[in-house]
C-alpha cells in the first residue's frame, strides 16, 4: 500500500509538471502571436518606420513570382536555395545570371545532367517547361534573375520566342 501511495504521489507530481509546461508553452506562443500581429498592424498603420520604402515590382516580376510558385517552388524552395545534392540554388549562379540562352535552355528543355554550382553537383532531373507560354517563361526567368539576391536584366518574350525558333531549326 505504501508503494502505491508513493507511486500515486509521483504520478500526480509528473502530471502537474506536464500541465505546467503545457500552460506556459501556450501562453508563450500567444504572446509571440500577439507581438507579431502588433508589428504587422504598426507597419500597416505606418506607425513603425521601415528601413526601405517598398516599391511596386514591375508586373512581369509579379507574374513571374506566380509562375515560380506554381512550377519551381517545390524543388528550388521559397528562398531559391534549392535542396542540397538534388536541386541547385538559384542565387549567384552563372546558370541564372549568365547567358540568357543557358537559362532558357534549362527552362524550355529541362535538364537531366548534373549541374555544378558553387562546387557542388546537383543531379535531380528538371522537367521541361516547354508547355508554358513565351510570356510565362519570360516572366519566371526574369523573376529568378531578380530575386534571391540576384540582379540581372529581364528576359523578354521576344528573347524566348527567338530561343525557341533557334532550337527548332
Amino acid at each position: 500500500m505504501r508503494i502505491k501511495n508513493q507511486l500515486r504521489g509521483k504520478l500526480k507530481g509528473l502530471f502537474f509538471t506536464l500541465l505546467s509546461v503545457l500552460v506556459l508553452t501556450s501562453c508563450n506562443s500567444r504572446d509571440k502571436n500577439k507581438k507579431k500581429v502588433n508589428t504587422e498592424t504598426e507597419i500597416q498603420n505606418g506607425s513603425k518606420l521601415q528601413d526601405k520604402p517598398t516599391q511596386a515590382l514591375p508586373p512581369y516580376i509579379e507574374d513571374g513570382k506566380e509562375v515560380y510558385a506554381q512550377n519551381c517552388l517545390v524543388c528550388h524552395q521559397s528562398t531559391g536555395e534549392g535542396v542540397p545534392g538534388l536541386n541547385p540554388p538559384l542565387n549567384d549562379t552563372p546558370y541564372v545570371l549568365g547567358d540568357k540562352s543557358r537559362l532558357l535552355d534549362i527552362l524550355v528543355n529541362g535538364s537531366d545532367v548534373g549541374l555544378v554550382v558553387k562546387g557542388s553537383t546537383y543531379s535531380n532531373a528538371m522537367p521541361s517547361f516547354n508547355a508554358l507560354s513565351n510570356k510565362d517563361i519570360s516572366n519566371v526567368a526574369s523573376y529568378i534573375r531578380n530575386s534571391f539576391g540576384n540582379s540581372a536584366g529581364p528576359i523578354t518574350v521576344e528573347d524566348v520566342a527567338a530561343f525557341r525558333l533557334n532550337i527548332s531549326k
